[in-house]
């Protein structure tokens, strides 16, 4: 006999189908705009190239668009790993963030993908997931703690952003005791996914005790 599903089991349904499409649209919209940027590099160059193309071998080739995409590509990435290269990206960040609105931007950004990037070398703005009162007493909230500071009395001092949702790189800063945070597993990955789909994409629990119990 057919079982009846419940208004219960419905929720959970579609619970899960909404945490899933969610996850599907951070990995397929960075994804889209990686392709959508390199294809647009891609027929510039390659409308801009093939008047000469045409004018030295008679004929349009196509593809040549593409193949000095990915060697441009190269190029930057090889420019970007020696300390010339480096040197290079320093001068162009000093003139973006010499520009009042870009500058408020690219930080924002950068400091966000600093601290889930993971690269090598990269130095984490946000050091530890944390859940703290806000906007009022008895309300908690994510938090990123990015520095510790000791007070003229020896006791530690906790600076931490507390990210908007859905947007991370908009937010607040506070500095506060060790007793007005509470620590968790949260790894910084998780917390912003969370903030970014305003808690719809979010583990079924969370320690804590700050001590990481998924092992």
């Amino acid at each position: 006999m057919p079982t009846d599903i419940t208004g219960s089991t419905w929720r959970k349904i579609i619970r899960t189908i909404r945490k899933h499409f969610i996850a599907g649209i951070f990995i397929t919209v960075p994804l889209a705009a990686s392709f959508w940027v390199l294809n647009w590099v891609f027929v510039n160059i390659d409308e801009t190239l093939q008047p000469f193309i045409e004018l030295i071998f008679g004929r349009k080739i196509i593809g040549v668009g593409f193949g000095v995409t990915v060697i441009l590509v190269y190029i930057v990435g090889v420019i970007a790993s020696n300390i010339f290269g480096r040197r290079v990206l320093i001068f162009v960040e000093r003139l973006v963030t010499s520009v009042p609105l870009l500058r408020q931007l690219y930080r924002g950004f950068k400091q966000v993908s600093d601290s889930i990037s993971g690269l090598p070398g990269k130095k984490a703005a946000f050091r530890e997931v944390v859940l703290v009162e806000f906007p009022r007493e008895g309300m908690k909230t994510l938090a990123f703690i990015t520095n510790d500071i000791m007070d003229e009395s020896g006791n530690t001092l906790y600076a931490i952003y507390i990210p908007t949702a859905p947007v991370p790189t908009s937010g607040y800063f506070q500095i506060v005791t060790e007793d007005k945070i509470i620590r968790t597993n949260l790894t910084v990955d998780e917390a912003m996914r969370m903030i970014m789909s305003s808690g719809m994409v979010a583990p079924t629990r969370i320690n804590t005790s700050g001590i990481d119990d998924r092992m």
